[in-house]
Protein backbone atom coordinates (compact mmCIF):
# COMPACT_ATOMS: atom_id res chain seq x y z
CA UNK A 1 0.00 0.00 0.00
CA UNK A 2 1.23 3.56 -1.14
CA UNK A 3 2.09 5.75 1.83
CA UNK A 4 0.38 8.92 1.59
CA UNK A 5 1.70 12.33 0.55
CA UNK A 6 1.05 16.06 2.22
CA UNK A 7 -2.37 15.72 4.03
CA UNK A 8 -3.45 19.39 2.77
CA UNK A 9 -1.12 19.28 -0.37
CA UNK A 10 -1.45 22.77 -1.15
CA UNK A 11 -0.96 24.12 2.25
CA UNK A 12 1.76 21.64 3.33
CA UNK A 13 3.73 21.85 -0.32
CA UNK A 14 3.83 26.29 0.56
CA UNK A 15 4.73 25.57 4.09
CA UNK A 16 8.13 23.21 3.11
CA UNK A 17 8.76 25.74 0.30
CA UNK A 18 9.02 29.02 2.51
CA UNK A 19 10.97 26.94 4.91
CA UNK A 20 13.14 25.47 2.47
CA UNK A 21 13.86 29.31 0.82
CA UNK A 22 14.59 30.57 4.08
CA UNK A 23 17.18 28.17 4.64
CA UNK A 24 19.09 28.81 1.25
CA UNK A 25 18.14 32.96 2.04
CA UNK A 26 19.97 32.79 5.25
CA UNK A 27 22.33 29.88 4.94
CA UNK A 28 23.16 28.26 8.41
CA UNK A 29 20.56 29.14 10.38
CA UNK A 30 18.33 26.36 10.77
CA UNK A 31 14.09 26.95 10.05
CA UNK A 32 11.26 24.53 11.11
CA UNK A 33 10.11 22.03 8.65
CA UNK A 34 6.80 20.21 10.21
CA UNK A 35 6.86 17.65 7.51
CA UNK A 36 3.77 15.53 8.78
CA UNK A 37 4.34 12.23 6.64
CA UNK A 38 5.18 9.04 7.25
CA UNK A 39 7.29 7.82 4.06
CA UNK A 40 8.36 4.33 3.63
CA UNK A 41 11.98 3.57 4.74
CA UNK A 42 14.89 4.62 5.22
CA UNK A 43 13.16 7.90 3.54
CA UNK A 44 12.61 9.88 6.14
CA UNK A 45 9.83 12.39 6.63
CA UNK A 46 12.04 15.90 5.99
CA UNK A 47 13.03 14.46 3.00
CA UNK A 48 9.80 13.56 1.35
CA UNK A 49 8.80 16.66 2.33
CA UNK A 50 11.03 18.61 0.14
CA UNK A 51 10.87 16.26 -2.73
CA UNK A 52 7.02 16.63 -2.67
CA UNK A 53 7.58 20.16 -2.26
CA UNK A 54 10.31 20.82 -5.29
CA UNK A 55 10.19 18.18 -8.21
CA UNK A 56 8.36 17.06 -10.35
CA UNK A 57 8.41 16.07 -13.77
CA UNK A 58 10.79 17.97 -15.11
CA UNK A 59 13.11 17.89 -12.33
CA UNK A 60 15.47 14.83 -12.36
CA UNK A 61 16.25 13.11 -9.01
CA UNK A 62 18.62 10.75 -8.01
CA UNK A 63 18.52 8.66 -4.69
CA UNK A 64 21.75 7.53 -2.95
CA UNK A 65 22.38 3.38 -2.64
CA UNK A 66 20.29 3.24 0.19
CA UNK A 67 17.59 5.01 -1.03
CA UNK A 68 18.08 3.11 -4.47
CA UNK A 69 17.84 -0.17 -2.93
CA UNK A 70 14.08 0.55 -1.80
CA UNK A 71 11.44 -0.16 -4.50
CA UNK A 72 8.85 1.41 -2.33
CA UNK A 73 10.94 4.79 -2.33
CA UNK A 74 11.05 5.00 -5.94
CA UNK A 75 7.40 4.00 -5.88
CA UNK A 76 6.29 6.74 -3.45
CA UNK A 77 8.58 9.39 -5.39
CA UNK A 78 6.93 8.95 -9.10
CA UNK A 79 3.43 8.85 -7.55
CA UNK A 80 3.75 11.58 -5.32
CA UNK A 81 5.63 14.07 -7.62
CA UNK A 82 6.01 12.63 -10.95
CA UNK A 83 9.71 12.76 -10.95
CA UNK A 84 11.79 10.88 -13.24
CA UNK A 85 14.74 9.11 -11.22
CA UNK A 86 17.97 8.77 -12.93
CA UNK A 87 20.84 6.75 -11.83
CA UNK A 88 23.44 9.97 -13.17
CA UNK A 89 23.91 11.79 -10.65
CA UNK A 90 25.60 14.40 -13.41
CA UNK A 91 21.64 14.40 -14.95
CA UNK A 92 20.14 14.99 -11.50
CA UNK A 93 18.27 18.41 -10.71
CA UNK A 94 17.52 16.93 -7.31
CA UNK A 95 19.45 14.25 -5.16
CA UNK A 96 18.21 12.92 -2.46
CA UNK A 97 21.24 11.50 -0.14
CA UNK A 98 19.93 9.21 3.43
CA UNK A 99 23.59 8.81 4.11
CA UNK A 100 25.44 11.76 4.08
CA UNK A 101 28.95 9.83 5.18
CA UNK A 102 28.45 8.07 2.00
CA UNK A 103 27.94 10.73 -0.51
CA UNK A 104 29.88 10.89 -3.90
CA UNK A 105 32.01 13.82 -4.56
CA UNK A 106 30.41 16.88 -5.19
CA UNK A 107 32.02 16.93 -8.21
CA UNK A 108 29.74 14.50 -9.29
CA UNK A 109 26.72 16.67 -9.81
CA UNK A 110 25.61 18.63 -12.32
CA UNK A 111 27.87 22.23 -11.81
CA UNK A 112 25.55 24.33 -14.22
CA UNK A 113 26.95 26.22 -16.94
CA UNK A 114 28.27 30.01 -17.39
CA UNK A 115 24.97 30.48 -19.23
CA UNK A 116 22.43 28.57 -16.78
CA UNK A 117 23.96 28.26 -13.73
CA UNK A 118 20.45 27.31 -12.16
CA UNK A 119 20.98 23.99 -14.12
CA UNK A 120 23.29 22.58 -11.13
CA UNK A 121 21.93 19.47 -8.93
CA UNK A 122 20.32 20.67 -5.87
CA UNK A 123 21.65 17.88 -3.43
CA UNK A 124 19.53 17.24 -0.10
CA UNK A 125 20.84 15.26 2.64
CA UNK A 126 19.02 13.55 5.93
CA UNK A 127 21.41 14.39 9.00
CA UNK A 128 20.56 12.68 12.11
CA UNK A 129 20.67 16.10 13.71
CA UNK A 130 22.07 19.74 12.52
CA UNK A 131 23.25 21.47 15.90
CA UNK A 132 23.38 25.81 15.16
CA UNK A 133 26.60 27.86 17.48
CA UNK A 134 28.86 25.03 16.80
CA UNK A 135 31.11 22.88 14.65
CA UNK A 136 32.02 24.30 11.04
CA UNK A 137 32.39 27.57 10.36
CA UNK A 138 29.85 29.45 7.79
CA UNK A 139 30.50 32.88 6.23
CA UNK A 140 29.03 34.72 3.12
CA UNK A 141 25.84 36.01 1.22
CA UNK A 142 23.07 35.87 3.54
CA UNK A 143 24.98 35.65 7.05
CA UNK A 144 25.95 38.99 9.57
CA UNK A 145 29.19 38.35 9.95
CA UNK A 146 29.93 33.96 10.86
CA UNK A 147 27.87 31.53 11.86
CA UNK A 148 28.46 27.66 13.26
CA UNK A 149 26.48 24.79 12.34
CA UNK A 150 27.29 20.76 13.35
CA UNK A 151 25.90 18.52 10.75
CA UNK A 152 25.51 14.37 11.93
CA UNK A 153 27.20 12.31 10.23
CA UNK A 154 29.22 15.04 8.56
CA UNK A 155 30.38 13.42 4.85
CA UNK A 156 33.88 12.69 4.39
CA UNK A 157 36.19 15.34 3.24
CA UNK A 158 33.47 17.80 3.55
CA UNK A 159 34.91 21.00 4.23
CA UNK A 160 37.61 20.48 1.23
CA UNK A 161 34.52 19.46 -1.01
CA UNK A 162 32.43 22.54 -0.43
CA UNK A 163 36.07 24.66 -0.85
CA UNK A 164 36.49 23.56 -4.32
CA UNK A 165 32.53 23.80 -4.97
CA UNK A 166 33.01 27.49 -3.86
CA UNK A 167 35.62 28.15 -5.82
CA UNK A 168 33.98 27.37 -8.99
CA UNK A 169 31.02 30.25 -8.43
CA UNK A 170 28.62 30.59 -9.93
CA UNK A 171 28.75 27.07 -11.22
CA UNK A 172 28.77 23.90 -8.67
CA UNK A 173 25.64 22.34 -6.07
CA UNK A 174 23.97 24.19 -3.20
CA UNK A 175 22.99 22.09 -0.29
CA UNK A 176 19.55 21.36 1.61
CA UNK A 177 20.42 19.89 4.53
CA UNK A 178 17.96 18.38 6.74
CA UNK A 179 17.12 16.72 9.87
CA UNK A 180 14.26 15.69 12.06
CA UNK A 181 12.00 18.66 12.00
CA UNK A 182 14.94 21.24 10.80
CA UNK A 183 15.82 22.14 7.76
CA UNK A 184 19.11 24.55 6.90
CA UNK A 185 20.53 25.91 3.92
CA UNK A 186 24.36 25.83 2.64
CA UNK A 187 24.39 27.37 -1.29
CA UNK A 188 27.26 27.36 -3.22
CA UNK A 189 28.44 30.50 -2.28
CA UNK A 190 28.45 30.27 1.53
CA UNK A 191 32.29 29.64 2.82
CA UNK A 192 32.62 26.45 5.02
CA UNK A 193 35.56 26.23 7.34
CA UNK A 194 36.79 24.11 10.35
CA UNK A 195 36.50 25.62 13.77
Amino acid sequence: MLAPGFADPVHDAQGTFRAVMDALARPGLLQRLDAGLEPPTPLTPELAAIALALTDADTPVWLDAGLAAAPEVAAYLRFHTGAPLTDDPARAAFALIRDPARCPPLARFAQGTPAYPDTSTTLVFAHDAITSGEGLNLAGPGINGMTRIALTPLPDSFVAQRAENRAGFPLGVDLILAAPGLVAGLPRSTAVTES
